[in-house]
Formats: structure tokens, sequence, C-alpha cells
């Protein structure tokens, strides 16, 4: 808008008047363009919380310490989207604030406080992924403490309007000064730069380093922990591989016996005969699949030869004689 005053000011000039007209226009068109764009930003940021909030009314389960700080996030983002994005898109397309210089300063108040609140929603919810990971006892016996957790949550808010709303409201008053036009919607402290400078090391600086502390904590204690269960996994495969060398070993198809069991064999004890296979390779196992099957086919085979047996014998014991009726033996039972 500045520029355009200049070219205002050209006067009569025919080559500054069409440069003015071109400048206009790419003015316009720039104003357009962030109109629209600054609509989109409002709808998704406006219907993406308003889903997480309806979420949390509608779902008791969600009722927990952490959803409940993402629910105070989302808060935060629906009314930078709803109010404070919303009232700047006029502002920023015509360059006139039209609403006075009360709703001018609750405006600035309410914008820097909201964005400041999330900021530091953010941090909440950091911290609470930190107490999580690195001190699960902690956690959870918070989780339930829904007093604690609103009163963080409103803690968080009275910080961040405690940052600047003091100053939107009273800057005029304490320095005495007024440099912005009537139509302009600006805070008064943006051209000092050590409040600047104070102000942004408190909602931009320390949230920032909050959040870094607290992730890089919880990234340090998970390759800890990724490290610790390594070790336990090889601690345990070598305890299991150690127990799998027992008094009994299958080489070649062969049993070899320890220097114990042939002791316990020398004074008449039957070993435990505990069969264990050192070597892992499929040879191996596909000769003692070989054997097994031997074993049990030699068994099949004695009983099968033990029931011939024992068919002979009674088909000789049992007689029919011509009345049909059956005698055993010599002993003429039921004849």
């Amino acid at each position: 808008m500045k520029t355009l005053k200049q070219y205002e000011q050209t006067g009569g000039n025919v080559s500054a008047a069409n440069e003015y007209t071109v400048v206009k226009n790419q003015t316009e068109g720039s104003s357009i363009f962030l109109t629209v764009l600054s609509s989109l930003i409002v709808v998704l940021i406006v219907l993406g919380n308003s889903v997480v909030i309806l979420a949390f009314i509608v779902d008791r389960r969600l009722r927990n310490r952490s959803n409940f700080f993402l629910l105070n996030l989302a808060i935060c983002d629906f009314l930078v989207g709803a109010i404070s994005i919303t009232l700047s898109i006029p502002y920023t397309f015509t360059g006139k604030w039209m609403l006075g210089k009360f709703l001018c300063k609750l405006w600035i108040t309410f914008d820097y406080t909201t964005t400041t609140a999330s900021a530091y929603s953010v941090v909440l919810i950091s911290y609470d992924r930190f107490l999580s990971v690195n001190k699960a006892v902690l956690h959870q016996s918070l989780q339930n403490r829904h007093r604690q957790t609103a009163l963080n949550m409103i803690l968080i808010w009275i910080f961040s309007f405690l940052v600047y709303g003091p100053a939107v409201l009273l800057w005029e008053i304490i320095t005495g000064t007024n440099n912005f036009p009537e139509d302009s919607c600006r805070a008064g402290f943006l051209e000092t730069w050590y409040f600047i400078l104070g102000a942004s090391t408190l909602d931009f600086m320390l949230p920032l380093l909050s959040i870094s502390f607290f992730n890089l904590r919880i990234y340090l204690e998970i390759l800890k922990r990724s490290a610790k269960r390594q070790n336990h996994s090889i601690s345990r495969f070598s305890k299991e591989k150690a127990k799998d060398i027992g008094p009994f070993t299958i080489t070649n198809n062969t049993v070899l016996s320890s220097p114990q069991t042939n002791e316990k064999r020398q004074n008449n004890s039957v070993p435990c005969m505990d069969l264990k296979i050192i070597s892992d390779s499929p040879q191996t196992n596909e000769r003692l699949d070989r054997l097994n099957k031997r074993n049990k086919l030699s068994k099949d085979k004695k009983a099968a030869k033990s029931l011939a047996i024992l068919t002979k014998i009674l088909s000789n014991l049992t007689i029919k004689d011509p009345t049909g009726v059956k005698c055993i033996g010599d002993l003429n039972v039921g004849c």
C-alpha cells in the first residue's frame, strides 16, 4: 500500500501513471491470491480440529491425561483458524482496520495468546511423552488425576496471556506513544527490539528448546532399551546353546556317551537316554529323522509279530464241536 501511495503522488506523468496501473494490478492479484489461500487454510484448520474435539466429546475412552493435552492443542489451533486468521483476511486484503481500536486490541491479544498457548501445548505433550517412556510408573499414576491435568492446561493459557497480553493492552498508556494510524491495527511494541527479543525467547526459543530436550531424551532412552534387549537376546541364546551340550551326542549316526554315563552303566544303573543334537545343520537333522523312523518301524514289526503269534495260539486252542458250541483245549469248557 505504501508503493501505491507513492505512485499516487507522482501526478500527471503518463509513464508514471501507466507504471502505477501495473503495480496496482499486481498488488490486487497478490491480495486476491493471499485471500483465497488464507480462506483455504482456515477451512482446513477448522475442520481438522473440529473432528478432534468432536471425537473427544463422543468417545469417553479418550478422556485421559495425554488426550486432554491433545484436546488443548486442538482448541488452540481451532481458535487461531476460526478467529485470528479469519479476522486478518479482510485486513490483509484492504490494508485497513475498520472495527475500531478496542476490537483491534482484543484481536491482537487473542491472536498472540492462542498462538503462544498452541506452542506450549506442544511442550506439554512432549513432556507427557517423556514421562510415558522414561518414567512409566509416574505417568500411569497421573492418568486419572483430571484436576492436575486441568490445572496444567489453565496455567498454559495464563502464562501465554502474560507474555503479550498486558503489553498489547497497556503499551500506549505506559509509554505514552501512538505511532500508528487510526486505520492500522498493530501492536505498539513492534518497534521496540528489546521487548521483541524477550517475548520471542519466551514464546519461541523456550518451547523449541524444551521440545528438543524431551524428544532427545526419549530417543536416547529408546536406544538404551534396544541395546539392553539385544544384549539380553544374545545372552539368552548363549545359555540355550550351552544347555544343548548333553550326556549324549549323535555324530554320523553313532551315539557317543560321556564318562558319567559309562560309570552309571558299570554300576548296573539305567541312564536316562536324553539325546541332544549339537549340530544345527540340515544333514544332521535328516539323519536323526531317519533314525527315528527306523526305530518306529522296528517297534511296529515287533508288535505285529507278537500279535500274529498270539492269534495263532488262540486259533489252535479254539475247537468247534458239531453242535457249534465252542470248547477250549482239553478242559472241555462249554462242551
